[in-house]
């Protein structure tokens, strides 16, 4: 499908459009009373937003080969960041979790790029590996060991949603990469075993999936998940209005972050939500599109850990607000506010862009064209 890239931008632009709209009610009340400006917010989302379309151009503009022999020192770089945002002094220390590193008035979180790092050195070493890949050292405990690194510093921020987001993503790129199934789901298991271990140690963390397993018994830690619910309910199919949003009053907290959907089905009710869900449906099929039309291993790789990236943390988000998900800081891709998360999400979309203008389309495949080369002479 040529038009398969025009329909993923269209997307994407339907989605930043909506962000944009509802950022800018959802925000307005706190921009007003912390900043006596009800437009904070969208001012400044704006300006990440033109930086991101610039992200998204350029990396639409590179040959997507070119990845492959940049993995190391990318990934390189993206590690240090995650260790430095554990230096005092030089990582900034928000609700609890080191996260965000603090430049002046601008704060970057390395965790974000640590997605885009991620996709292309895990797709690089499948590449690379070809067919040992199928091996156990080759295919799991090389790739494992990278990704691992990656893991435990997201992990010690602490960063539990990012943590999962990066494990899922990666094991789905070995797998179609050619590593053992039999061996990604055991190591799954015993992964998911020392995760929820880790998670029961955190207070925070086990509080809200206690939480969410018994919210009556833990109003205090289930208060997000009961205000969200709150404002679906309020919003019914058609919502309340635009703007007219009771939740966005300090009674839903991150209502312009991570809680933003919820603001989206309170004011324009159940059916924006269901477009929601159906626009990142989509995204995630044209993804799958241009991944299966590649034209090697390397973009197939690539475009399979992309599309997941976002669709994946879209689901989670998803599953967070509408109750069905444990509490997790994971930001709604191109909808809530946050520069880093706007500017790897479009760079992101940028290498699937590129991808597609090299894959090969059924009418262009090799057989095909061998067919027509025949008929020609007979």
């Amino acid at each position: 499908m040529r038009k398969t890239p025009t329909i993923l931008v269209g997307i994407v632009l339907l989605l930043l459009a909506l962000g944009i709209v509802m950022l800018a009610s959802a925000s307005s009340v706190k921009g007003n009373a912390v900043y006596k400006d009800a437009n904070y917010f969208l001012f400044r989302q704006l300006i990440w937003l033109v930086a991101a379309a610039v992200a998204g151009v350029v990396t639409a503009s590179i040959d997507y080969h070119q990845w492959q022999r940049w993995w190391i020192p990318i990934s390189v770089f993206s590690g240090l960041l995650l260790v430095l945002v554990l230096v005092p002094g030089i990582g900034a220390k928000i609700n609890g979790s080191h996260r965000w590193i603090r430049i002046g008035p601008i704060s970057t979180q390395p965790s974000e790029l640590a997605k885009f790092a991620l996709v292309i050195m895990m797709s690089a070493w499948m590449t690379k590996s070809g067919i040992k890949g199928q091996t156990f050292k080759e295919g799991i405990l090389k790739p494992l060991s990278l990704m691992g690194i990656f893991l435990i510093l997201v992990i010690v921020e602490p960063d539990f949603g990012t943590t999962v987001l990066l494990g899922v993503v990666g094991a789905a790129i070995m797998f179609t990469g050619g590593s053992p199934g039999r061996y990604l789901v055991i190591l799954g298991l015993m992964g998911a075993l020392v995760f929820g271990a880790a998670v029961m140690h955190d207070p925070i963390r086990a509080g809200r999936v206690l939480a969410f397993m018994d919210p009556d018994k833990y109003p205090k830690e289930a208060y997000h998940l009961q205000q969200s619910e709150q404002a679906f309910t309020l919003g019914g199919v058609w919502g309340v209005g635009l703007g007219e949003s009771l939740q966005k009053h300090f009674y839903l907290p991150e209502a312009h972050t991570d809680f933003i959907l919820a603001i989206i089905g309170e004011e324009l009710g159940l059916a924006a939500s269901i477009l929601v869900v159906l626009l990142f449906s989509g995204f995630l099929a044209c993804g799958a599109v241009i991944s299966f039309q590649a034209p090697d291993l390397f973009g197939r790789l690539m475009g399979t850990g992309f599309t997941l990236m976002t669709a994946v943390q879209a689901a989670i988000n998803i599953g967070v607000v509408s109750g069905c998900l444990p509490t997790k800081g994971l930001a709604l891709p191109f909808i809530s506010y946050g520069g880093s998360s706007l500017i790897v999400s479009m760079m992101c979309v940028g290498v699937l862009v590129n991808i597609a203008r090299q894959g090969v389309v059924p009418e262009d495949c090799a057989v095909t064209r061998a067919v027509k080369d025949n008929a020609r002479w007979m």
